[in-house]
């Protein structure tokens, strides 16, 4: 069903964005492993791309705990050798309950709406947390991850790989050296969605006995199981637990311009579609955000492009063939073309330096994190400074999809400081979502 609140049930939910207790495990501060300690990792979805995020954790650590709500799916992980001696859960909560003083950090790897609720548990039990992209399916989750990671002094990453790309970093470098001179336009386009979208709810049907729904479900509102309509990859084209195209990718395609030119809280936003229902995605749709100056650069427009919809040629050179995905950069001494999902330099046109710049080098995304839980520095997607704010930027984009419900959304007006639209209502579920039972999100 389509989201319904009033405004005495989203008030009831708005507390100031807080730390908190969880009761279960009480508050503790994470502390650094030294480089000779094991470091003893758990994994929450460990299908898909937790497959390789488990792997990762496994492989820099040691496995004792893994979690999924698809038995079949844990059953399959636990034949690896190095998760033989993980003990098996379906609920991250008894996870964290029974082996919470055993775990040092947890990777999660679930569908968007159950990033935030074992993130948050894990962090206030001062677990080091890598979270899959995007880091939660709504912009309140997004700033409250980062102030509690921040406030428990754990170390964090989101899982968009590109981040420690060293095209996307030198790219992203040029641009604060100004090397494009004032940038005034961004274009962002994805060929996502690759999954159904924009459509009715398919007929119920029973669930598999190996699938615990009920905890697939976890915070969302309950709804029949319908076989191959959520779960295990269409859930990204419905409300309740994907946040579209732009969610999907946009943490990739974005992130080189977002590096470069500091995306932060957009004052504006809006968006034509084909038309949704407020449950299901729109087929496709065109976001336009525009960001205020800044100490160090000019106003910058950003325009977001998915389902079949792309940027004009003329916008680069009139000449070249755009990719699929990909991103142009604007600036009055030229501009940048990059074709793909990651972000870099496939090509610039203008009077444009191109010499040898200085940026940082990754020793591995990865890699990053655990550098950050042996006590090095954060990881550059780590949660309160980048990641957070990165995923707060792209899922605004989301607010004026969901307005534009009927093809198109008035211009809204952002208050980034209190998370709310200056002039449009019913955005509140979207911006803050309501949990269900058995879950938290604020304190």
């Amino acid at each position: 069903m389509p989201h319904k609140t009033t405004r005495r049930r989203f008030l009831g939910t708005t507390a100031v964005v807080g730390v908190g207790y969880w009761v279960a495990g009480g508050v503790q501060i994470a502390e650094s492993k030294s480089p000779n300690e094991k470091i003893a990792m758990a994994a929450i979805g460990v299908d898909g791309k937790g497959s390789s995020d488990s792997a990762d954790a496994a492989n820099a650590g040691v496995m004792v705990a893994i979690c999924d709500v698809d038995e079949q799916k844990l059953g399959r992980r636990a034949t690896d050798k190095r998760f033989e001696k993980a003990e098996r859960f379906v609920d991250f909560r008894k996870m964290f309950d029974k082996l919470g003083k055993s775990i040092d950090a947890v990777t999660i790897s679930t569908p968007d709406h159950m990033h935030a609720a074992p993130a948050l548990m894990a962090m206030r039990m001062g677990k080091h947390c890598f979270v899959q992209k995007p880091l939660t399916r709504c912009v309140y989750e997004a700033r409250l991850l980062a102030e509690v990671a921040r406030k428990m002094k754990v170390a964090t990453q989101m899982g968009n790989q590109g981040t420690a790309g060293s095209e996307l970093r030198k790219a992203a470098a040029m641009m604060r050296a100004g090397r494009f001179g004032n940038i005034t336009e961004v274009h962002v386009w994805t060929n996502r969605p690759i999954w159904p979208q924009g459509g009715e709810r398919p007929a119920p049907k029973d669930p598999p006995k190996h699938l615990q729904w009920d905890l697939w479900l976890g915070v969302a509102p309950v709804r029949p199981y319908a076989e191959g309509a959520y779960h295990p990859f269409a859930w990204r084209g419905w409300w309740d637990f994907g946040s579209g195209a732009l969610g999907d990718m946009a943490c990739h395609t974005v992130n080189m311009p977002f590096m470069g030119l500091d995306l932060r809280d957009p004052v504006t936003l809006e968006a034509e579609t084909s038309k949704h229902n407020k449950d299901s995605f729109p087929r496709w749709s065109i976001i336009r955000f525009e960001f205020p100056a800044n100490q160090w650069r000019g106003p910058v427009k950003m325009v977001w492009y998915d389902g079949g919809q792309r940027p004009s040629p003329e916008i680069f050179d009139g000449t070249t063939k755009l990719a699929a995905s990909g991103c142009i950069v604007v600036g009055s001494k030229g501009k940048l073309y990059h074709g793909g999902d990651y972000g870099g330099i496939t090509k610039i046109v203008g009077d444009v330096d191109q010499s040898e710049i200085e940026f940082e080098r990754s020793p591995g995304h990865f890699e990053e994190w655990i550098r950050a839980i042996r006590g090095g520095p954060p990881a550059k997607s780590n949660f309160p400074d980048y990641a957070g704010p990165l995923t707060e930027t792209i899922l605004l984009g989301n607010l004026a999809v969901w307005a534009a419900a009927g093809g198109r959304s008035e211009k809204i007006e952002w208050d980034a400081k209190n998370m709310r639209a200056r002039n449009v209502s019913g955005l509140e579920t979207i911006i803050k979502p309501v949990y269900r039972k058995g879950y938290v999100l604020d304190a």
